[in-house]
């Protein structure tokens, strides 16, 4: 029986090393394309890109990279059209644009921010503008969020022509910064939130960089490590504290008021990631070894339970909705790499 008419629900892939970072390829030509970062606790770290054979309904490492360093992040170039040079970039000790071949990946530039010293301090994540890929943020240990230009050029035989500039670094909490996202409101290209460990949620335009909005502040003022705008609605956005077993909702148009917790993990929650096509749903995962999906559609009434929930064989440390396919949610746990049908 082909595989069109009986596809699994379940892919798995195993990789030699515990994975953490991960990221969907958005190229059309390239559906079921993923990249993986190692979490090794020391220097030499790997990204792998593996892609799923549709005759054996295999996934296949296609290409293996070096990199110093876990990568935090991993991000293709948020390109649905494919008009784009391959590109992916990765996070960790600087922002790394790498350049995907056939055969092999090359780094095609660095972007360093700290040019006068030896000392640079980590980046903790980073996001990718999808409605103009040239701009690309980033959020540092230093207290710091950075926005990048891009620079792609043509192909001139083996020339490297992808180079940034920084546009503008600005001082975003008064502690470490653990994420950053841009928002779709007002054009989506100007708005931007970043978490961190002040406990803050701040909301930045780049049009008016003199002052910042807190959307929220935790009420321990814990860190909070992630954050993630709703995909469809740009007023909602959702984020998590360090060790905290729940996911809080927020609406940007009632400052510090969540409007829903979604709570039933019984361990630490370690991803987020909503529904690329429907702003009702949104999938988290913990250390309880659980993925689940909720809808959220009767907010602000308490949302109980969730709709789905898939049970790994270990702690998933990042999950992934595939923005080009809505039907597949990636999970990392260990070793392994799964992708399910929702």
């Amino acid at each position: 029986m082909s595989l069109h008419g009986k596809r699994k629900e379940i892919y798995k892939y195993e990789a030699p090393w515990t994975v953490y970072a991960m990221s969907w390829s958005v190229r059309p030509d390239k559906r079921f394309r993923l990249a993986l970062g190692s979490f090794v606790e020391e220097y030499n770290n790997k990204v792998q890109l593996v892609g799923l054979e549709e005759e054996s309904s295999e996934f296949l490492c296609r290409n293996t990279f070096d990199h110093p360093y876990p990568t935090t992040k991993i991000m293709w170039i948020p390109d649905t059209k494919g008009v784009y040079p391959d590109l992916l970039a990765t996070s960790g000790d600087y922002l790394r644009i790498w350049r995907v071949g056939e055969t092999e990946t090359r780094l095609e530039c660095l972007l360093n921010n700290n040019k006068n010293s030896d000392f640079c301090a980590p980046l903790t994540s980073f996001d990718w503008n999808e409605v103009d890929p040239n701009l690309l943020g980033t959020s540092s240990i230093d207290t710091t969020c950075t926005i990048w230009g891009l620079e792609t050029g043509q192909v001139l035989g083996r020339v490297n022509l992808v180079s940034g500039h920084v546009k503008t670094q600005l001082i975003a909490h008064d502690k470490e910064v653990y994420d950053i996202a841009f928002s779709r409101a007002g054009g989506g290209r100007d708005m931007f939130a970043s978490v961190g460990a002040d406990g803050s949620v701040r909301m930045f335009d780049l049009r008016h960089l003199e002052h910042s909005t807190i959307i929220y502040e935790d009420p321990q003022h814990h860190p909070l490590l992630r954050l993630c705008w709703n995909k469809q609605d740009p007023n909602y956005l959702a984020t998590m504290a360090m060790d905290g077993m729940e996911v809080v909702i927020l609406d940007v148009r009632v400052p510090c008021t969540p409007v829903a917790r979604l709570n039933n993990h019984r361990a630490c929650v370690n991803g987020i990631a909503w529904a690329p096509h429907s702003s009702c749903h949104i999938c988290t995962a913990a250390d309880d070894h659980q993925a689940l999906i909720w809808d959220i559609q009767q907010m602000p009434r308490a949302i109980e339970d969730p709709i789905l929930a898939y049970t790994s064989e270990g702690e998933i440390n990042n999950v992934q909705w595939a923005s080009t396919q809505p039907d597949w949610i990636a999970i990392c746990y260990n070793n392994c790499l799964e992708i399910l049908r929702v």
